[in-house]
């Protein structure tokens, strides 16, 4: 899909301009948006809601048509609105190894697909790597009749181009823990290189911590060497933090800057950090 051409439209009698973005990020445990002012450089909302409960696809995407509407998105003209799929159905491939024809074959070992799966394909041509995923396709095509033609793309893909882009460590390894209620997204960076990616759905604080300890004793770095850098749903004092705490040496919040000198009042980078960093 490609991008929205603009459209203006009179809105309670006063004519928006076709400067603003927006970005949607959707999963089945909820969803998020951010409104950007692209001339002011300045987002202007920035609004998440948590799904009570895990949903299916078709929830979740009645859902979203009711959130968009009940938070006045539809009043907007957008230049470029963006869809960041969330979910756990990706395979990372090396572009020297990626075939665009070999799709299901990436995805058939770590993730359940069926044979009417959509899958799609984002190229991070600056890391030479192929992110391949299964898409929401009811979501993308609810987005569309809101808003008519659009990107969209895998969560995955914003955390490593914008950790990657941001990262000027030197030989250290660095593990980044994207946190929410309910998913840990872990990815290490060594040598301004991906080292490790992926997604983990927990129920328990030592489920968080297994799956953190459990990838850096695989990968064989030592927990008391490697930096760990937290940040989203987790702020000192909490239990997630008091438990990472127990076992980790070097373990600290991580606070990323807004990019491309944007600017909201009030806004801590971490909160909605997909959506903010998808364009």
């Amino acid at each position: 899909m490609t991008k929205k051409e603009t459209n203006n439209e009179a809105v309670n009698d006063i004519i928006l301009e076709d400067y603003y973005k927006l970005s949607i990020q959707v999963s089945l445990n909820g969803l998020s948006f951010c409104i950007l002012d692209s001339i002011g450089k300045k987002i202007i909302r920035s609004e998440s809601y948590r799904f009570r409960y895990k949903l299916n696809p078709y929830e979740a995407q009645k859902e979203l048509t009711a959130f968009i509407k009940t938070q006045g998105i539809t009043e907007y003209s957008f230049s470029e609105v963006v869809a960041v799929h969330r979910n756990d159905l990706f395979s990372l491939v090396p572009k020297v190894l990626f075939n665009p024809k070999e799709l299901p074959n990436y995805l058939k070992y770590n993730a359940k697909i069926l044979a009417n799966d959509l899958l799609e394909y984002d190229e991070m041509t600056a890391f030479d790597l192929v992110n391949v995923y299964v898409p929401f396709v009811n979501i993308n095509n609810d987005i569309y009749d809101l808003f008519g033609d659009f990107e969209f793309k895998h969560h995955g893909t914003v955390l490593i181009e914008t950790l990657l882009a941001g990262n000027n460590t030197g030989n250290d390894p660095i593990c980044y823990a994207y946190v929410t209620p309910e998913e840990l997204d872990l990815i290490i960076i060594q040598n301004k290189k991906l080292i490790f990616f992926n997604n983990f759905t927990y129920n328990t604080p030592e489920d968080f911590l297994y799956y953190l300890m459990f990838s850096i004793e695989q990968l064989q770095f030592d927990i008391n060497d490697i930096k760990l850098r937290v940040f989203g749903a987790i702020e000192e004092g909490d239990g997630l933090y008091e438990l990472c705490q127990d076992y980790v040496q070097h373990l600290s919040i991580y606070i990323p800057d807004l990019p491309d000198g944007l600017f909201y009042e009030g806004l801590n980078p971490a909160d909605n950090y997909l959506v903010i960093n998808a364009f």
